[in-house]
């Protein structure tokens, strides 16, 4: 049997290389149950976040999910999204307009949550306050308050 070129063991190496690199990289689904909501009507929506500045400014965030609201959990699903630090921020839309409903200054009026159930002061927590870390696939929760 002839033995294989340096062209066609180069191309084998390589091909292995990127199937480990491939596994390593296996993206990762992220189920979060969402607790908290006051009723069955409207949606949760779950926004994920992969940066402190985009949390920060609330947004450009990476996905958004939503599912109709359930007692007493509802569960949306972030399908192959890669490892790394990400956050998390949900909220009850019960009147179905597409946003988070706030009083005259501002305080939401509609249950808001945050991963790690992560509170902050005057505002949402940090990113880092409220950050997970994706290795693989992993459920999380957040409580609507």
């Amino acid at each position: 049997m002839p033995h294989p070129s340096p062209a066609r063991r180069l191309a084998a190496i390589t091909l292995g290389a990127l199937t480990l690199a491939a596994a390593a990289c296996h993206a990762a689904d992220l189920t979060v149950e969402v607790r908290g909501a006051r009723s069955t009507e409207g949606t949760v929506n779950v926004a994920l976040y992969t940066s402190a500045d985009a949390w920060k400014k609330m947004t450009g965030m990476a996905q958004g999910q939503r599912a109709p609201a359930a007692q007493p959990v509802t569960v949306v699903v972030f399908k192959d999204i890669a490892p790394g630090r990400y956050a998390l921020s949900a909220y009850h839309d019960d009147n179905g307009n597409g946003k988070v409903d706030t009083n005259v200054v501002g305080v939401p009026t509609e249950r808001t949550g945050f991963s790690r159930d992560a509170r902050g002061q005057m505002g949402p927590p940090t990113f880092d306050d409220a950050m997970i870390d994706v290795q693989g696939d992993m459920t999380t929760s957040i409580t609507l308050r």
